[in-house]
């Protein structure tokens, strides 16, 4: 019999547990999670904090994309690419009007303006002037006053290689996620590319590190390729928890069930990941299903027997969100989670 999650932590007195947390991923995805888990971090003007609240909240991101604004800064100006960051900073800003809002801005015309995002232009200016990428994502959640911490996952200028099964081999994320084959395996170029000492000191203190969602090779699997990252989430006693993505993606997760995705991370850190994993149970309505049809993708298959075989626990929730496209909602998500850490004395048994 699947555990039952804890979706209420009401009960939890005051006296809970204070966490460290760190998300893992990138693109919309992560910065959806961090935008849940945020109102439980203990802020300065919180009165009444709900419980279990996160001391420290910590997010590390992929680094490797290479199309649309981010791209086009990454070439021009030789710099990381900052836009699945600058949507972590605003998910995890205190203000979440103007500022934010600011950020996110995008200019929709302008010799050399159109298409980007004022969030990047800032990012890449504090890059210029600092002369460092990471200090500018600090300064940048200083200024936005962020309830945690960003990450790159690596600091060095990285892009994704994919050998599919058909053996053709497919460099670059914007022509990965393209492509239509089936990916086997995906290589960071350079492939011995380190982490930030910070990223390896939060995942060691950490009490939950959660993977997920995103796409599953775009957005995942290169955070588990950078040096070190896999081994310090395996060496770690945090709780760890694979969030699974609603949805299959196109050209990269096609026909891939959960324990599919589990087994791809798994594969490629070359360690056992998870203890659990927050899966979706609640069906999309006839006509998201079409629309997500017309790509060839659908709702992800749970095959329980193969999650648990695997070595891991499935939670299952309610989890879907539908605006136009699938999301994950957000809040129901974050309590889940914080319900899971709630019963930290039983969990010591089940791990």
């Amino acid at each position: 019999m699947l555990p039952q999650l804890l979706t209420n932590t009401s009960g939890v007195g005051k006296t809970g547990p204070e966490l460290r947390v760190v998300a893992i991923g990138g693109g919309t995805g992560l910065s959806t999670l961090l935008k849940g888990l945020k109102r439980y971090v203990v802020s300065p003007v919180s009165s009444n904090p709900p419980q279990p609240v996160i001391r420290e909240l910590f997010g590390v991101v992929t680094v490797s994309d290479d199309g649309g604004s981010s791209g086009r800064l990454r070439k021009e100006l030789n710099m990381l690419p900052p836009g699945d960051v600058r949507n972590c900073i605003v998910a995890l800003s205190e203000d979440e009007a103007l500022l934010s809002k600011l950020f996110q801005h995008r200019f929709r015309k302008g010799s050399g303006l159109e298409g980007h995002s004022f969030g990047n232009l800032f990012l890449a200016a504090l890059t210029a002037i600092t002369g460092d990428f990471g200090e500018a994502v600090r300064l940048s959640s200083e200024i936005l006053l962020t309830r945690g911490h960003i990450y790159p996952a690596t600091m060095s200028s990285v892009e994704l290689e994919a050998l599919f099964e058909d053996g053709t081999r497919v460099v670059g994320e914007t022509k990965i996620t393209a492509s239509s084959g089936k990916i086997k395996e995906l290589v960071l170029v350079p492939a011995d590319v380190e982490p930030l000492p910070e990223t390896l000191e939060a995942i060691a203190s950490a009490d939950l590190i959660t993977i997920g969602p995103g796409s599953l090779f775009t957005s995942l699997i290169p955070n588990l390729l950078v040096r070190g990252i896999p081994e310090a989430i395996v060496e770690s006693s945090a709780v760890k928890v694979f969030v699974c993505n609603l949805m299959t993606q196109a050209n990269e997760s096609l026909s891939l069930t959960v324990a599919d995705h589990i087994r791809a991370l798994n594969q490629h850190a070359g360690v056992q990941l998870f203890d659990y994993a927050l899966i979706n149970r609640k069906s999309a309505s006839p006509e998201m299903k079409a629309k997500y049809a017309l790509e060839g993708a659908s709702q992800i298959a749970v095959d329980l027997e193969a999650i648990e075989e695997i070595g891991v626990c499935p939670l299952l929730g309610d989890y879907l969100e539908e605006g136009t496209v699938a999301r994950h909602a957000t809040e129901r998500v974050a309590q889940d989670l914080m319900a899971l850490m709630a019963q930290a004395p039983a969990r010591q048994t089940l791990r």
